[in-house]
């Protein structure tokens, strides 16, 4: 007999509302929204999917638990964005999961480098990036509450 099993499905519009909440709920702990940060999480196929990005979703059981972006920057790099898990799922290797998936699609779609911007006080991010490979590189961005940037370089 099997036991439940963790799945990374393709987001749906229906899936709004958790890509919305999953997201909120992280960034209001830690930090507050910024504009860009609604105009995202409350419009994600305009923002996302309608340029050429992506998002995923875990499934576990019945219910979503978490969700990542992929969202098209320019040819070759995607920046990795607006991953969350809930806290019930948190340390159960779901961020894992959707990173990989995530990592993935972007060579599928034939990407040289995946992006990212995070803050050095989510530990538990921090180390997931480091182990899936990505580098610090020079800061830029969109969002006030980045101090760091980081770059994942993808080998075929």
């Amino acid at each position: 007999m099997e036991g439940p099993t963790l799945k990374i499905i393709d987001y749906v519009p229906e899936h709004q509302p958790w890509f919305e909440k999953f997201n909120r709920d992280w960034i209001e702990k830690f930090f507050w929204m910024e504009p860009v940060d609604f105009d995202v999480l409350q419009n994600p196929e305009e923002h996302i999917i309608s340029k050429g990005g992506f998002i995923f979703m875990a499934h576990y059981e019945k219910e979503l638990v978490g969700t990542v972006a992929l969202k098209y920057v320019r040819d070759g790099v995607y920046e990795f964005t607006k991953m969350a898990v809930t806290d019930k799922f948190q340390g159960m290797k779901v961020g894992k999961e959707l990173s990989l998936a995530a990592i993935e699609k972007a060579k599928k779609l034939n990407a040289k480098k995946i992006i990212l911007y995070s803050n050095t006080k989510l530990n538990p991010a921090m180390a997931l990036y480091r182990k899936l490979g990505f580098i610090e590189i020079a800061l830029d961005g969109p969002y006030k509450r980045s101090d760091i940037k980081m770059e994942l370089i993808l080998t075929k």
